[in-house]
This record gives C-alpha cells, structure tokens and sequence, in this order.
C-alpha cells in the first residue's frame, strides 16, 4: 500500500475518480514528497545515502500515513535497485525463502534488490533471525518499517545491521499542503469553514492518507452550495480515533508526557495530555495508579497531602465511573503539577535498599533488640536501650545502624513545601545527637 502524495499536482497521472486520492497524489520523486524533511531535506541522511551511492539496510519507523512505503520504493527507483515488497501480516517462511531465491538469481545478473518489508514487528524473532545471513552476504538491501517501538520489537541482531530512521506524523502545515494538492488536483475546493478546516486536519491525527480519505468522504457527501462548519463536518464523517494501542508505543509516548509535565509543574500541558489519554480509551484507573505514582515519586514529603489527594480521586472513580469521576482525577493532575516537588524520599529509598543488598544481613546493635527471654536478657539483649519518650528533647540519639555499617545518611530534604520544615527538624536531631556524643565522650 502507497503512503504519501505528490507535492505537486501537475507531476501526477491525469485524476481518476475510480482510484482514491492518495493513489492519484502519489509522489513520482523523493522531491514530491510531503514532509519528513529531517531525513529528506538537502542535509538529510536518505539524501546523504543517495549522495554516497550507497544504500545500507533500515528501519523506518513512524505512524501509519507518513511515507514508509512510499519513501522505500522511490529509494529503490532512484539508486536502480530492484523492488520486492512482502508484508509480514500476510507472509511466512515459504515466502521469504522465494523472495531470497529470487534476489539471489537476479544478483547474478548484477541486479540489486531491495527487499521492503511492511509490518515488519509482526514477524517473529526466528522469523528475524532469517533476514541475517541474505543482509550480511548482500543477497538484499533490507528496508524494513514499523509503527511499534523497534528497540521492543525487533531482534537485536537485526537493528545491529541496520540503521533506524524516524517517520514523523505530518504537521499541520504538511497536512494543510497536502488538502491544498487534493483540491487542485480535484479541481473542488472543500466546503468547510475555517474552523471546521482545521478540525478535518486534527481529525486526521498527522495521518497524511487518513486526511485524504476524509477529503474524499467530505467531496462526496456535501450538497451543492453546502458549507459546512465544525458540528457539521463532524455529522458528515465518522469521527477517526486517536492512534493510539494501550500495548504499543502510543500509550506509552502519553503517558511518558503526562508524567513529565506534573514533574514540570505545567498544569495546563498535563491536563492536556490527560485528555488526549481518555479520549484515546484509557482505562481511567491505569492513570489513577500512575497519579498516585507520581504523588510519592515526584512529590512525595514536600507535600504530604498529595498522596491522599490520589489515592481519593481513585477512589472517587470508582465510586462515580465515567465520565463523572473524570474530573477527579483531573482535579489531582492539576493539585500534583501545583505541588512542591521533592524526590529526596524516591532516592533515599534507592540508596538504602543499595546499600541493604550489598552488605549482607548484619546484626542490629544489641541495644535496641527486644529481650523475650531470660537467656536473652542474660546475653546483653536490650541493655542500655533508652526509652525516648522519658528524655527531655524525646530523643535517645542511640545507634540504629549495625555496627559493621555505621551511620549512614539517606533521606535529604529539599527546601520545598512541608520538606523544609522536615530539614529543620533533621538539624535538630543532629545537633542534639552530637551534643549527645560530646557528652558520652
């Protein structure tokens, strides 16, 4: 299936009602194609590769509609290299093994291919490994694509021979360019208002062939003279979803956001993605566990409330659903971008839990262990513990730590919030702990 469109109208076929637009916008030349000019563009890496006459193995990864396709059989065409497509949806081993017999006979004849495989994730890791040995003795050039994560998704032999290179989804401006081309080659200029043109270009999600379907759905449902705004377009065509898989990288790209921009103290950007979240179908609840994450990860003691403020809005959820209880968790996205921000009890647990691995399992000191029996309080179990409540400060300032370990330090408040406060009352017990040791020596 092609992905992108011509940029230029007059450089395509004469229109054809029959085939859909993205196939009559189809780009003859890397030149036509709209978009990705970070890897097209005259200091692009595709044009650096087409400059040194070499073609090395890639994975293109990016959403649906950016030009994978496109841009792999127009490489093929400009460095004379045959091309072979095959989709992992819908080929196996016996497929492959042709594919490669092919190549090979043709490489004896001087002919290069270029072997594109679409989907190329949803084979499996065996499946994989067999690409290896037609890449290594140059039987093909392998131009894989993707729209999953390859770092997952893909073997690590694999992407150690190839380069990976991102597909961007299409700006507003490429998408606003390519209606532009859809109407000159049509010769129909849509009837959308200025709002409602800019909501066919967010329906379309950066989505360049999904835009173009939606052009077609627009040109053939509108009556003559008819102009139509936002609520209408919406009525005319089937509102598209979001990309979005809450197993694949979507999911994980947004949540990602929203976690960042609460860190970053950036209420509106985090209700933002918070949004596009729910309107995308996330279960409400996986984002209530990861405010509640947030709460103690990024928070934490700066602000004790923040913790109650999550574990509340989950439990309001569930008590209301949706979308009423929405808006409690949207009142916590906003409390805990608002919040001071601390993560000195996030690290101070890392530091202890490192340190309790690496130094074995030593004994508690002595003074503070409990004495249930004779023979224990015979054996020095408990003698000397100071009860802190019966000193003045209430604080001992007793050794904790094994002795093997001596004390050791953890938790640094932050000069944010409530954690200033629990500064000054560390200080305290430091200076009382030392006035203690003066003493005693």
């Amino acid at each position: 299936m092609s992905d992108l469109f011509a940029a230029d109208p007059d450089s395509v076929v004469e229109s054809d009602t029959a085939r859909p637009l993205a196939d009559q916008l189809r780009p003859r030349t890397l030149d036509q194609v709209i978009g990705q000019s970070h890897l097209l563009g005259p200091q692009g890496t595709l044009r650096r590769m087409i400059a040194s006459g070499r073609l090395g193995s890639l994975i293109l990864w990016g959403p649906p509609g950016t030009g994978k396709t496109t841009v792999a059989r127009l490489l093929a065409d400009q460095i004379g290299y045959r091309f072979e497509q095959i989709s992992a949806v819908f080929s196996g081993v016996a497929d492959l093994k042709k594919v490669f017999e092919k190549a090979r006979f043709e490489r004896l004849s001087g002919h290069k291919t270029l072997l594109f495989v679409d989907e190329i994730h949803r084979f499996n890791r065996a499946q994989q490994d067999g690409f290896l040995p037609v890449m290594e003795d140059g039987t093909v050039v392998l131009v894989g694509a993707t729209t999953e994560n390859p770092s997952f998704e893909l073997n690590a032999a694999l992407l150690s021979r190839s380069q990976v290179l991102r597909f961007e989804s299409l700006s507003v401006e490429d998408l606003e360019s390519l209606v532009g081309r859809a109407e000159a080659l049509t010769g129909a200029t849509l009837p959308l208002e200025p709002e409602a043109r800019q909501t066919l270009l967010t329906l379309a999600d950066g989505d360049g062939r999904a835009l173009l379907g939606l052009v077609e759905e627009v040109l053939a449902s509108t009556r003559q003279g008819e102009m139509l705004d936002a609520a209408g377009l919406l009525t005319v065509v089937q509102r598209r979803a979001p990309i979005y898989d809450t197993a694949a990288d979507g999911h994980y790209n947004l949540i990602s956001a929203l976690h960042k921009t609460i860190r970053g103290s950036d209420p509106d950007a985090a209700l933002y993605y918070f949004a596009r979240m729910l309107d995308a179908g996330e279960d409400p609840l996986f984002l209530a566990r990861r405010l509640i994450r947030m709460a103690v990860e990024d928070i934490g003691l700066a602000d004790p409330q923040a913790l109650p403020q999550a574990v509340a809005a989950r439990d309001a959820f569930q008590m209301l659903g949706s979308p009423e209880g929405e808006l409690a968790l949207a009142q916590t996205v906003v409390y805990l971008a608002l919040a001071p921000k601390s993560n000195a009890v996030y690290t101070a647990f890392k530091a202890a839990s490192s340190v309790a691995k690496s130094t074995g399992s030593p004994m508690p000191p002595m003074v503070i262990l409990n004495a249930p029996t004779k023979l224990m309080k015979g054996s020095g179990y408990g003698e000397g513990y100071v009860y802190d409540h019966d000193t003045p400060e209430g604080f001992s300032g007793q050794q904790y730590f094994p002795e093997t370990i001596g004390r050791q330090t953890f938790y640094q408040p932050v000069e944010r919030g409530a954690e200033r406060d629990y500064r000054k009352r560390l200080d305290y017990f430091e200076r009382l702990r030392a006035a203690k040791a003066e003493k005693d020596n």
